[in-house]
């Protein structure tokens, strides 16, 4: 039986001068969040947009304080990431764990894998695990920085260059919004940004060790992420703002 070819790192058809601009946007955007704001967060998972977002903080030296949710059930890789990029670009990156009281609360009600039996058990770890360190990562926060991208799903296609997180009251930046898949390696490429093991196995998007699984070729990048929950449940509530 023939073995499906998994995602791959897919080939851009930017020029270097239309990559070249896209990079110096980015860079302005930057530079204008850092301006405007004085306490602003990036919430980084390690993974490709994420680390884009990080080299253009080192190039622009804006103060963006990053930090990382260490769930408790990343993988070694994520883990090692983040050593990997504080040792690249010389900055700290924050580890922000869950609450044991929370994880235990979870455990109790649902069984450490419970999030597989269904949607709320799901919404309920992800609670523990990343929306409640979230919240205490950004107290004090004026502004923060997502790696979203409209072409990730189909509930991301009206996101914008800057929101307004209602929940937290605080300013919200999606700095790719409008950049492509291939953009974002054609980016890693030029400017030789560390890569996350798993996206050269398969993996386009990278969570939690459990919840996320490899790609076939021509699926969708997030087809990965929940794989065992509707199409429409790709998120883990991170960015509802209401």
């Amino acid at each position: 039986m023939m073995t499906p070819q998994l995602w791959s790192i897919p080939v851009s058809t930017l020029t270097p001068e239309q990559l070249a601009e896209k990079s110096a946007t980015l860079y302005k955007r930057l530079q204008d969040i850092g301006a405007r704001f004085s306490k602003v967060r990036f919430a980084t998972s390690l993974a490709a947009e994420d680390m884009v977002i990080t080299d253009a903080i080192s190039k622009t030296k804006t103060s963006i304080a990053l930090f990382t949710l260490a769930t408790g059930r990343l993988h070694q890789e994520t883990v090692d990431m983040v050593k990997t990029t504080e040792d690249q670009y010389g900055l700290r990156i924050d580890k922000i764990y869950p609450h044991e009281v929370d994880i235990d609360a979870f455990v109790d009600e649902y069984g450490m894998n419970g999030f597989y039996d269904g949607e709320e058990a799901k919404k309920a770890c992800c609670g523990a695990r990343k929306i409640k360190p979230l919240n205490a990562a950004l107290i004090g926060a004026d502004a923060w920085l997502t790696g979203q991208r409209r072409e990730q799903s189909t509930t991301r296609t009206e996101l914008h260059f800057e929101e307004m997180d209602e929940a937290r009251g605080i300013a919200k930046f999606n700095p790719l919004f409008d950049w492509t898949e291939a953009d974002i390696w054609a980016y890693i490429k030029q400017e030789s940004v560390p890569i996350h093991p798993l996206h050269l196995k398969g993996y386009p998007s990278i969570g939690c060790e459990p919840c996320t699984r490899q790609v076939k070729q021509g699926e969708d990048i997030r087809a990965g992420r929940w794989w065992w929950l509707q199409s429409d449940s790709k998120e883990c509530g991170l960015h509802i703002n209401r």
